[in-house]
This record gives structure tokens, C-alpha cells and sequence, in this order.
């Protein structure tokens, strides 16, 4: 069972195991602000709620210069796993200026792609190709990008890491 840790200001901070989360809350360095009370926790002084959700009491400093590293699991994470393509559902990543010429390892230049556009693509640029890319690659932001064990979420979080209006 996993727990999603929110500073003080409610943004997402981390994901930690429920024994984490208890021990923080035990030590009063944060609270409970959901609950699983379907599964409580035993101890020898009686039972807990397991926390799904907490708080922590004092606000944690998150640099703001905090890069998120590229990753295939992030490419296909911020591109929804679609092909940059054709739109269609994509298992593999593809660099749009390819790497033999020089293209980077980059969010600006890493796509979620299909497998059969990435073999038909190969060593060529989509300009060569005749293609158009279906947005603009971009490094992703917010704070729930920062927050690792996000990519698998559990229900009851999604109002906790919903973006700010």
C-alpha cells in the first residue's frame, strides 16, 4: 500500500509505503488526510487507520531549478503513450532529429511513437519524410512530474494532484 506525501501547501510531494506515512504521522511531523478504514493497521495498542493520504506539518523547500531527466516511461507518460504521428497508440519513443544526426536526448527531441511509424521513419527527419508532428515536444512541468510513483496513481489522489486553476 502506497501513501502520497503533500507539503504543507498541499502540492504533491512524494510517494512513500504506509509505514513511512504512519511514522510520520506517529512522530507528529504530519497528519492524516486520508484514510483506507477498509484495511486498519494493527498495533499493540489498539488499531490505525492506514494512511492513503497525509500532510506534513512544516513546508518542505522544493528547488525550482529541479529538472525532471528524460525517461521512455516519461516520453510516453507526457505524450499519453499517442504517436506524434499518426495519433495511434505508441510502445516506443522516437527521436525526431535522429541521434546518427546528432539529435539529443531531450524532451525537445524525444516523441512517444508507434512501432510501425518508427520503422517506416528510421534514420530520417519527418520534414524528409513529409510528416508533421502533432504538437511540439516539450519538457513536462508541475509539480506532479516531480513527484516520483505518480505514474501509477491510486483513486482517491486525483484531487490531490488535479492541477491548480
Amino acid at each position: 500500500m502506497r501513501t502520497l506525501v503533500l507539503n504543507a501547501g498541499f502540492e504533491p510531494l512524494a510517494v512513500v509505503s504506509f509505514k513511512r506515512a504512519l511514522v510520520l504521522v506517529m512522530n507528529q511531523k504530519a497528519t492524516i488526510v486520508a484514510a483506507d478504514a477498509e484495511h486498519p493497521v494493527w498495533g499493540s495498542s489498539g488499531s490505525y487507520d492506514r494512511p492513503s493520504v497525509i500532510l506534513l506539518t512544516r513546508y518542505v523547500k522544493i528547488p525550482s531549478s529541479r529538472l525532471i531527466p528524460v525517461s521512455r516511461r516519461g516520453v510516453l507518460r507526457r505524450d499519453a503513450s499517442r504517436c506524434g504521428y499518426c495519433g495511434g497508440a505508441a510502445n516506443t519513443i522516437d527521436h525526431v532529429l535522429p541521434r546518427s544526426r546528432g539529435g539529443a536526448d531531450s524532451w525537445e527531441n524525444l516523441v512517444a511513437c508507434c512501432l510501425k511509424c518508427n520503422n517506416v521513419k528510421g534514420d530520417r527527419t519527418p520534414g524528409e519524410m513529409g510528416w508533421n508532428l502533432r504538437f511540439r515536444p516539450r519538457a513536462p512541468h508541475g509539480t506532479s512530474w516531480l513527484v516520483r510513483g505518480v505514474e501509477r496513481t491510486e483513486p482517491h489522489w486525483e484531487e490531490f494532484l488535479a492541477p491548480a486553476a
